[in-house]
């Protein structure tokens, strides 16, 4: 099938007042075919970043576009600078420079079932629990529209998955972060989203209810258990990250001190958690955990600042984590009374290959702490 040529908006020049967003008329079926915007940096609009230049320009009437998404698509090489492809968000524009955005077609709100590896533990009519491998999202979002977790329950459930999370998110209760690996549970009826819905909210407050994680991470802790008790909200610049926040939602994570690892000059580096939650926020474990001084191996995200500490560990151990190109977390075990039957049901997963490996380097490669 030939594809639609994206639908050009007509060019919108400096000054950016010379032209009131409400007099350009978008085609309805624009955000359909997909659309092209054009400007002219005004003079006194030099040194403005890229990324804050075109959220600002882009008020087209029916076009909108969010600076997340103007980011995503400059990076993505949609956006080209005197028809020169540019990818650097933060880039400083200059006077005369022609800008274009080419917006893509919209992509279809309803995923379709995909021929995906599903490593199913449980499975009955009212849910399925599966084992996620890292790298798979759960649900489709911007950037991630095929080949994900929901894609592929599509494929084996048909429409036998509940509708309450709507038709991006059909039985999706919680969720795991791409890089994060392990168990995840769906309801395949609206009678068993609305009761896993109800104890995921109580959080083992009033029914029994287990989400424990393992997690590796820098340093060793000065005790053999504890909690972190900090309220977590978006992050005030990057909408994309999350941090400690007195107006945040509560969050409480447990942990336990498992094993603690040496480095090659023989003292302390690394160590493995057992992680509780007590809430499910979004990046909880991650951000706790560099909260606290110690955030997880592999964590670009929240754990950058530690980076040179791969240098202390042993040979074997830094080529391990370094093949690992993820955070070291895993979703090891999942617990709850059944929400139809009320059967107790108890599903624990082994560390995957590459977190085994990175365990038995940490373990074999330097003395361990005990």
């Amino acid at each position: 099938m030939t594809a639609t040529k994206p639908k050009r908006i007509e060019t919108i020049s400096a000054p950016a007042d010379a032209v009131e967003p409400e007099d350009i008329d978008l085609p309805a079926a624009a955000e359909t075919l997909g659309y092209s915007l054009s400007f002219v940096v005004g003079s006194d609009e030099a040194g403005e970043r890229l990324d804050r230049f075109l959220a600002g320009r882009a008020a087209v009437k029916d076009a909108a576009l969010s600076r997340t998404r103007l980011k995503n698509l400059i990076e993505a090489g949609a956006v080209t600078i005197d028809g020169a492809e540019f990818t650097d968000a933060g880039a400083k524009i200059r006077p005369g420079q022609n800008i274009e955005v080419t917006v893509p077609p919209a992509a279809d709100p309803l995923p379709r079932g995909e021929n995906l590896p599903l490593d199913i533990v449980y499975e009955d009519a009212h849910l399925i629990v599966v084992d996620k491998p890292a790298g798979l999202v759960v649900h489709p979002a911007p950037g991630h529209e095929t080949g994900t977790l929901v894609n592929a329950l599509i494929h084996h459930c048909g429409e036998r998955l509940s509708g309450i999370g709507g038709v991006r998110r059909p039985g999706i209760v919680h969720r795991l972060d791409k890089d994060t690996s392990g168990l995840l549970v769906v309801a395949k009826t609206d009678a068993a989203h609305h009761g896993l819905a109800a104890l995921f909210a109580d959080h083992g407050r009033n029914e029994p209810f287990t989400r424990e994680y393992l997690a590796f991470i820098w340093g060793v802790p000065n005790r053999a258990s504890g909690t972190i008790d900090a309220p977590l909200a978006r992050h005030k610049t990057d909408r994309e990250k999350m941090a400690v926040s007195a107006r945040g939602r509560e969050a409480i994570t447990h942990w336990e001190l498992c094993e603690s690892f040496a480095g090659a000059n023989g003292k302390p580096v690394a160590s493995l958690l057992r992680c509780a939650l007590e809430t499910g926020r979004t990046h909880q474990i991650r951000v706790h955990l560099a909260q606290i001084g110690h955030p997880l191996l592999g964590d670009a995200v929240y754990g950058s600042g530690f980076k040179t500490k791969a240098a202390l560990l042993a040979p074997e151990a830094r080529s391990a984590l370094e093949a690992l190109g993820r955070q070291a977390l895993h979703a090891a075990t999942l617990g709850f009374p059944h929400p139809v039957t009320k059967e107790a049901l108890l599903f624990e997963s082994a560390l995957p290959d590459d977190l085994r490996r990175l365990h038995g380097c940490l373990a074999e490669n330097a003395p361990s702490l005990g």
